[in-house]
């Protein structure tokens, strides 16, 4: 069957498809005549069980050495129920942490930060994992760049459009020319806006971690 039907059938999107084919988790025959992946019920049933070990956040390495024989299903089971009870318990400490924060200061100018930093790093020695600030803030920022850079992009093509127009109220420029003109930085600014959309989103998801979804 083609990928669409597989998707239809499985609930993944293509792009996490190809993702798994990339990580070697899947790998469906090529139709001799045309070349084209021809994915069977095997296929759909494997992307059922990576769905769902990725829905309880089983990494891709473990479920490529369960595929492999490498790791038994038991084996996975524990180690995921271990690493999420480990994130439960940083949860916990969090929300304590709030807890505290909301009982013992009353106003944002007066937080001990210094005390608290101290204390989290203290847990974080015992094995405590907070947010990765390196990973989410460069995004932020990664993400604000390109905001920007589109923007001042998008600005240049409009006052050019603007210019042309003006120029030509003053020396007229044949019709057929005008609309080429001025179609070449109009079409300039939507490719630039929809690459804009669509790195925004990447972004958003976390291109390094986007097949977490599932």
């Amino acid at each position: 069957m083609k990928i669409n039907q597989v998707e239809e059938l499985v609930g993944i999107t293509k792009k996490n498809i190809r993702f798994y084919e990339d990580q070697g988790l899947l790998n469906p025959d090529r139709n001799p005549e045309n070349g084209y992946r021809d994915y069977s019920l095997k296929d759909v049933d494997c992307l059922l069980k990576i769905k769902l070990l990725r829905k309880i956040d089983v990494p891709i390495e473990e479920i490529r050495k369960l595929e492999e024989g490498k790791l038994s299903f038991s084996e996975c089971m524990t180690a995921q129920s271990q690493r999420l009870a480990v994130k439960r318990d940083n949860t916990d400490l969090m929300i304590g942490l709030c807890d505290r924060l909301n009982n013992e200061v009353t106003e944002y100018d007066k937080i001990d930060a210094s005390s608290y930093l101290d204390e989290l790093k203290d847990l974080e020695k015992g094995g405590a994992v907070f947010m990765d600030l390196t990973k989410n803030d460069i995004s932020k920022k990664t993400m604000t760049g390109a905001v920007i850079a589109a923007v001042f992009f998008i600005a240049l093509m409009m006052l050019m459009i603007v210019a042309v127009v003006i120029g030509s109220t003053n020396d007229p420029i044949p019709k057929p020319l005008l609309i080429f003109i001025i179609a070449i930085p109009s079409v300039l600014a939507l490719l630039t806006l929809m690459a804009l959309i669509q790195r925004i989103g990447e972004i958003k998801k976390g291109e390094a971690y986007e097949a977490r979804k599932y």
